[in-house]
């Protein structure tokens, strides 16, 4: 009886849930903004934005794909903040809540990578772990201002990516996208590394040579 009674209250919340998210999507773009926001701070629905992105992008122009991207970069800039403000209230708390040797592999890379370490997870599709990212920012207080602006630059590079292809490529790229979206991107987001990689070795080449010139 009482096991009945569990499954029937968890079905309707996943009704309500189900059909809260209908609602949110039908919404548009302030839909996208709450759906990014829920997804970047207390739920998880993983690869929910990217499609939704893909989703309302197809068949549409520049503007109206810049104005969904940028929307659900909000939401997530915004969920990201609250889950920030968790870590940095609840340092404590979280120490007893997350395994203390995760902690510590976060702490070191933190301490090596500074914001990078927020910054290549935000860009990064699921099945990335972000939120540990973002809650031990808040934990070992990263620069607030540091963090929004890394989280703002990497969710917009991902989801802009998904918008564009969208608009390039119409159906072709939503159906693909929905059945290899974790492959793509990481896949786009090895080619974005490899890019910055290659401008920062040209700059570093370029330095080396310039002193070199102006002796001669």
């Amino acid at each position: 009886m009482f096991l009945a009674t569990a499954e029937g209250f968890w079905n309707s919340v996943r009704i309500f849930i189900g059909q809260l998210y209908d609602s949110a999507v039908s919404l548009g773009g302030p839909g996208l903004f709450f759906i990014a926001l829920a997804d970047s701070s207390f739920l998880s629905l993983p690869e929910v934005n990217d499609i939704l992105i893909v989703v309302r992008s197809t068949g549409q122009g520049w503007e109206a794909m810049t104005y969904y991207v940028v929307m659900t970069t909000l939401g997530s800039v915004s969920g990201c903040a609250l889950l920030y403000s968790v870590g940095r209230q609840g340092g404590a708390f979280l120490h007893r809540l997350l395994k203390k040797k995760k902690i510590k592999e976060v702490e070191i890379l933190y301490r090596q990578r500074g914001i990078w370490t927020v910054l290549i997870p935000s860009i990064l599709p699921p099945p990335t772990p972000f939120k540990i990212f973002v809650l031990s920012a808040g934990l070992f207080k990263i620069p607030f201002a540091k963090f929004l602006v890394a989280v703002a630059l990497g969710r917009s590079i991902r989801y802009f990516v998904w918008g564009i292809l969208a608009v390039l490529y119409g159906e072709l790229a939503r159906n693909f996208l929905e059945k290899n979206l974790p492959a793509v991107g990481t896949v786009l987001f090895l080619l974005f590394v490899a890019a910055i990689a290659s401008y920062v070795l040209m700059r570093s080449r370029a330095r080396k040579k310039s002193p070199r010139q102006e002796i001669a």
